[in-house]
């Protein structure tokens, strides 16, 4: 793919990631010698049409500074929010717009994205002139469920019903937008008050469309424990098909 304009991108690393039990957030926990964020920040680096991407840190971070990432000439440090939505927006804030009119969003603790999905994303927004997401469908059936107090048992959940899984898909990232428009997006739902879990659900709110892009399985997000060791397997495995 051919491209005259090169892009930048967001990756929001402010979270602590309290469901992988580890001793540090989990953007720092390592595979392979590397860190979970220095992974995703050189996948998307080693792209050939992203020039540079903007870390969003926690207040706090005091593992950054002694990283592989610190004094890379691509990447832009700037100080995350108390909430994803939030470290975007100040992502934002330091993207030449001029210089980069559209931006993706990636999550940190996703460092299995395929350049070819990437490749993808960035084709199908710049030819429909609107932004879009990686995204799979489901295959699963997916119940919705009610949740009730148990005496004994504590927290439990019931089947309350069936949803229909089709055109139902999980939202992965990046997530491609009109800088200004994602933005605006922001800004505008943050005002009113609404509940933003990503960039899409921004958009969303700002009645603009979004493309659902198909993207690889890979691309998982590590959440849970169990999530590194399929991660590692993932990276590795696309590594040797690389070399």
């Amino acid at each position: 793919m051919v491209l005259a304009q090169n892009f930048i991108a967001i990756v929001p690393a402010a979270g602590v990631g309290k469901r992988m039990q580890a001793n540090c957030p989990k953007q720092y926990l390592c595979i392979n010698n590397e860190t979970i964020l220095s992974h995703t920040v050189m996948r998307l680096l080693s792209h050939p049409l992203i020039s540079q991407v903007i870390v969003a840190l926690g207040v706090d971070d005091q593992y950054f500074a002694e990283s592989s990432l610190a004094h890379h000439k691509d990447i832009i440090r700037v100080t995350g929010g108390s909430e994803r939505v939030n470290s975007v927006l100040n992502g934002l804030k330091a993207v030449d717009r001029k210089k980069y009119p559209w931006v993706l969003v990636h999550d940190a603790a996703r460092p299995c994205v395929s350049h070819q999905d990437i490749d993808k994303l960035i084709s199908q927004c710049l030819s429909n002139d609107y932004g879009g997401i990686l995204a799979t469908p489901v295959r699963d059936t997916m119940k919705r469920g009610v949740g009730f107090q148990d005496n004994v048992k504590g927290a439990c959940s019931t089947i309350a019903s069936t949803v229909e899984r089709e055109q139902l898909w999980h939202a992965l990232t990046p997530q491609m937008y009109k800088t200004d428009e994602l933005a605006t997006a922001i800004e505008k739902a943050l005002e009113s008050g609404l509940n933003i879990t990503d960039e899409a659900s921004a958009i969303e709110q700002a009645n603009l469309p979004s493309l659902l892009v198909s993207a690889s399985s890979e691309n998982i997000k590590i959440t849970h424990p169990n999530d590194l060791a399929l991660a590692e397997f993932y990276l590795n495995k696309q590594n040797n098909n690389t070399n």
